[in-house]
């Protein structure tokens, strides 16, 4: 170096490689140093030669390399490259992946499983697809202004409304999952959002806010899935999930108040119901009592009448035996009824006494009765 050329194999300060003191061996300001600076270098405590440390490095690599410094920088450079080119031609498949090789871009037939692989790079690429499932959002009420826009629809009666659904779809074919449509999920988005269109067209606004969403979220289901097989993407759906239907923000209010009339109109036809069931009850129940009463009315008389027509015939086969007793009998039977409910006068002719005290037994007990109820009170 060009300070060892100067100084006789110094340092920057004259550190000479002799043994004594002879001047050269000082410092920058002219005095040499207080004490050694170590036992590394020449002299007494002089830094270490750099060129003879360089000269010693290139003699050790002359007897490990072939070839000398210039032949171990091209196997060094050689070893860097087959390093490299073995570092992308050693790839991991994570266990929710599936991975395809592809040969100067076509495709192979294997699929790479979960696991360590190796492929021909750069004559090899390989891309990895996630199998497991994913979910592709479309109408987001807090995404951005399209994604808002593609929530809007027209149903089957003529209203506009806004409705948020999710798709859950899982890889089958990572194959042509890559290869057969350009880009899947914005396909996906897109036939999802038709078929969820096409779905909701047929369909009155009120299926689709409360009344009927399963079956909706079915067909819309039924239709991404054939519109993507017919595709080839190599898509399973596995789900439609209907997040949220409402109508626009600008006829929000207009759709509540008509929401509440509605409802009021369901409370008015269920009250009405539930007092028109009250009152045919009512009726129901006065008709079955009056059935019953003139069912018990007739079996009375009926029973009254076959038992008069048979005491009429006991008597008469009595009289037919004994005609002057049972005709007296019966004389007899018809005045103490027709008597025994009037006021009585008894005159007594053969005596001349005229009117016979008659004393009205009845009449006696009658008050003494009243009298003992009255009493009671």
């Amino acid at each position: 170096m060009p300070w060892s050329n100067q100084n006789g194999g110094g340092g920057p300060w004259g550190g000479g490689g002799g043994g004594g003191d002879n001047g050269n061996n000082k410092g920058p300001w002219g005095q040499g140093p207080n004490r050694p600076l170590g036992g590394g270098g020449r002299g007494n405590g002089g830094p270490p030669d750099l060129e003879e440390i360089l000269r010693r490095g290139q003699d050790q690599l002359k007897n490990v390399v072939p070839g000398g410094f210039n032949g171990g920088i091209v196997v060094i450079g050689l070893l860097l490259v087959l390093g490299f080119v073995l570092m992308n031609s050693i790839y991991t498949v994570q266990p929710d992946e599936r991975g395809v090789e592809m040969r100067f871009g076509k495709p192979k037939e294997e699929i790479a499983m979960p696991g360590l692989h190796y492929h021909f790079w750069p004559f090899e690429t390989v891309e990895m697809v996630k199998i497991t499932e994913q979910q592709q959002n479309i109408g987001s009420r807090g995404g951005a202004g399209d994604q808002v826009a593609s929530g809007l629809m027209l149903s089957g009666d003529q209203n506009i409304v806004n409705v948020q659904f999710s798709v859950l779809f899982s890889v089958t074919d990572p194959k042509a999952y890559l290869f057969n449509v350009e880009d899947p999920a914005d396909t996906l988005q897109q036939v999802s959002e038709s078929a969820m269109r096409e779905v909701v067209g047929r369909r009155p606004a009120q299926d689709i806010f409360r009344d009927n969403r399963q079956a909706i979220a079915a067909d819309v289901k039924t239709t991404i899935q054939a519109t993507m097989d017919t595709y080839g993407a190599g898509i399973s759906v596995n789900t439609v999930a209907i997040e949220d239907a409402a109508p626009p923000r600008e006829v929000a209010d207009a759709f509540d108040e008509v929401q509440r009339a509605e409802q009021d109109e369901d409370r008015f036809v269920e009250e009405a119901n539930q007092y028109a069931n009250q009152v045919l009850g009512r009726a129901r129940g006065q008709a079955a009592q009056n059935r019953e009463e003139a069912a018990a009315y007739k079996d009375r008389v009926v029973k009254e009448a076959e038992g008069e027509a048979q005491r009429f015939i006991s008597v008469y086969d009595q009289y037919v035996k004994a005609p002057e007793v049972t005709r007296k009998r019966l004389y007899l039977e018809t005045m103490e009824d027709v008597l025994g409910k009037s006021k009585k006068v008894i005159i007594d002719e053969k005596d001349g006494q005229g009117v016979v005290p008659y004393l009205p037994l009845n009449e006696i007990v009658r008050p003494a009765t009243t009298s003992t109820t009255g009493g009671a009170q």
